[in-house]
């Protein structure tokens, strides 16, 4: 039996209809109504479920009741009634499951017996109406707060029309182990309701209500998790309730696109899990195709505008880069040094330049793109000539299109060479070595599972630093051999309008075996290198105490440098060539895999420094041919 897909609308923004409409038109088969979003709704229960019968959705638990239990006899029998209420509220809505949650009050019940009881009486009066309860422990719950504390009560409890609710944030932010899982009676799983979450020490309760992510964007293994609860016997939808400030103010059908690529990858991990053959896996389900990972950067293209296009061919001009090549069909040149590859591409409007694509090598295009598509990528229309590169391709969430190429270099065949290229060593470039690109602040969740589920991309650890216009966090994603390294960036508080801004910047990091040598050399062909500070010499010296002669080197060609345990890390910028696009020139030493975060607000400050004197310097047509 193959899960469905469930959402709880607390996911999503907007007014009832708005989340039903977005769960419909993403693929879910059911909804969980939460009931705060039926209070605000004008429809009436009746039409409720007649709205969703009509987008073909299912509505597979109302929630939550909440302080069900009580010490009080009196208060217990109030809470009985308003439990009256709530099922003939149900009633209307045509589902049979509801969600109680363990009690906080501060008259919870502590003693297991007596809240078997109470329990037992309402599962009764739940069954009169056709409906079940589903009891879920909260992570905060004043007395009931692990799953096997729940699954006790509803034990002792014994009633056929009581069952229990799964939360994995509520299992996994305690620490629990889900093992324990395969132990209960899947009769007895009455609904599941899966979310992701960072690793963070904080409240569980604020963890909670403003930090869930969808599955694939936090740090839980939540294919073993859910592997657990498939292999209990558990067979009802695999349903999301994730609340999150971001995603409850985004545009909901966007969300409930990306909530439904999770479950999709989760679903698939889950079964490519359970395929290893493991004593008591989980029963597989259908899987997505499997795809073909990336292994390698092919090229990346930057669109460039009548003002940008000028400056950013300069400069890789002064980095060693040939312009070798035309496109047959589009306004798109080619310029190459050792395997790194860059297109200029002028037929794609982005004023002030912007990275526009990437070409990533895959064993097997075919299957990467069908992957891509199974999980709810955009698929991008393409236009060529009878004799260029059938190049499949899809949208990124930033708009970036990503296109899966094949592992030799079959697409160069789509540009023309041009003649006259100047046939002259390059400055020492070998490849790329990282693409670097700013997400928008509401999509930096979706982009890390997009990178994670739908290319095949490893997650590193993410990093956070202070920068001079507000705390950046950054997460790269790589291959295991890393060769394809994507780092996101994104400024977690909207910066103020004070500051010249630098919309998205975006830069393209390309690898050097000898970093003093190439920034000379690219130095003496007039590339425009950013200008460090001596402070921060001053402090490298004092921090790190590099060999005195290197020292001397890195602070006249304006180099950058880390190190840790694994090895060093030297590299250095040019300036923002156009609106927002830069180069980076990197060294790796040993088996350094970061990328100089701790250099990153110096870079900043310095850019920043670089445009406001070019801004003081005016429209010198001169001055902006160094820029």
């Amino acid at each position: 039996m193959t899960p469905t897909t469930a959402v709880a609308t607390v996911c999503l923004s907007g007014t009832l209809d708005d989340k039903l409409t977005a769960a419909a038109d993403a693929g879910f088969a059911g909804v969980e109504i939460f009931e705060p979003d039926l209070v605000a709704s004008p429809l009436a229960p009746a039409a409720i479920r007649d709205r969703c019968a009509d987008l073909g959705l299912s509505i597979d638990l109302y929630q939550p009741f909440r302080d069900l239990d009580s010490t009080s006899p009196d208060r217990f029998a109030a809470n009985l009634g308003r439990l009256e209420r709530k099922l003939e509220v149900m009633r209307q809505l045509g589902t049979d499951t509801l969600l109680v949650c363990s009690s906080v009050s501060p008259d919870a019940v502590p003693d297991p017996d007596l809240l078997a009881g109470q329990l037992h009486t309402a599962a009764e009066r739940a069954a009169d109406h056709g409906i079940r309860i589903a009891y879920e422990a909260l992570a905060w719950g004043a007395h009931v707060n692990t799953y096997e504390a729940s699954w006790d009560v509803v034990a002792r409890a014994g009633h056929p029309a009581l069952g229990l609710c799964l939360d994995s944030f509520h299992i996994l932010s305690r620490g629990s182990d889900p093992a324990g899982i395969r132990d209960i009676p899947g009769e007895k799983l009455f609904f599941l309701q899966l979310a992701d979450a960072p690793h963070l020490d904080m409240d569980v309760l604020q963890w909670s209500r403003h930090h869930r992510l969808f599955p694939g964007q936090g740090a839980w293994d939540l294919s073993a998790f859910l592997t657990h609860v498939l292999a209990a016997g558990y067979r009802g939808p695999l349903s999301l309730e994730v609340f999150n400030d971001v995603f409850r103010q985004a545009d909901p059908g966007r969300t409930a696109i990306d909530a439904h690529r999770s479950l999709l990858a989760l679903r698939d991990a889950t079964a490519r899990r359970a395929d290893g053959g493991s004593a008591g896996a989980a029963p597989a389900v259908p899987a997505v195709p499997k795809g073909s990972a990336p292994t390698g950067v092919a090229f990346a293209e930057v669109a460039v505008d009548a003002e940008s296009g000028p400056l950013i061919a300069r400069a890789l001009a002064g980095l060693g880069f040939t312009h070798t090549g035309h496109h047959r069909t589009k306004p798109v040149q080619l310029w190459t040094q050792g395997e790194a590859r860059l297109l200029l591409n002028t037929g794609v409007t982005r004023p002030g330049g912007a990275i526009s694509a990437l070409g990533l090598h895959t064993a097997d295009p075919g299957a990467s793109a069908a992957r891509a598509e199974a999980l709810l990528a955009p698929v991008l229309p393409r236009t060529r000539g009878p004799a260029e590169a059938d190049l499949a391709a899809v949208a990124a969430p930033d708009g970036t299109e990503v296109f899966f190429c094949g592992t030799g270099d079959d697409w160069l065949a789509d540009f023309t060479p041009v003649a006259e290229a100047p046939d002259r060593p390059g400055a020492g470039i070998t490849r790329v070595d990282h693409i670097a690109l700013t997400q928008p602040f509401d999509h930096y969740d979706e982009a890390t599972l997009f990178y994670r589920a739908v290319l095949g991309l490893t997650p590193q650890p993410t990093a956070e630093y202070a920068a001079p216009f507000g705390l950046v966090r950054s997460r790269a994603f790589t291959d295991p051999a890393e060769r394809v390294r994507i780092a996101l960036s994104v400024t977690l508080l909207r910066r103020g309008d004070w500051a010249p801004p630098v919309a998205s910047p975006q830069h393209i990091a390309f690898a050097t075996d000898d970093i003093v040598a190439t920034a000379r050399a690219v130095r003496d062909r007039g590339a425009p290198l950013l200008a460090v500070p001596d402070n921060y010499y001053d402090d490298l010296d004092a921090r790190l105490g590099p060999d005195p002669a290197l020292l001397a080197d890195l602070r006249e060609l304006g180099i950058f440098y880390d190190r840790d345990a694994d090895g060093a890390f030297l590299h250095c910028y040019t300036e923002i060539l156009g609106g927002a696009v830069f180069f980076e020139l990197v060294q790796r030493i040993g088996r350094y895999t970061g990328y100089g975060a701790p250099n990153a607000p110096v870079r900043m400050a310095a850019h920043r420094t670089a445009r406001l004197a070019l801004a003081q310097a005016g429209p010198d047509p001169a001055i902006r041919q160094l820029r």
